[in-house]
């Protein structure tokens, strides 16, 4: 798997699954609803922490920097 997720990205993935995780879990949301926000959640955080989405693939998305190398 190519690298497509940057740190600013990454940053904002964790932040909202975090906070969808949270919202998820406290009794918020109920039935189908609940569900889906802790999928939402665990697919941030998980995209996060692997550095690659398969949305931003299909897409065409990329903003990991790339490093260029020196001469």
């Amino acid at each position: 798997m190519k690298k497509n997720v940057g740190n600013g990205d990454r940053f904002l993935r964790v932040i909202l699954g975090v906070i969808a995780l949270i919202l998820g879990l406290s009794g918020a949301f109920d039935g189908t609803t609940k569900w889906v926000v802790l999928a939402i959640g665990l697919s941030m955080v998980l995209t996060s922490s692997f550095q690659f989405c398969p949305a931003y693939t299909l897409l065409g998305i990329n903003t990991c920097k790339v490093k260029t190398k020196k001469k």
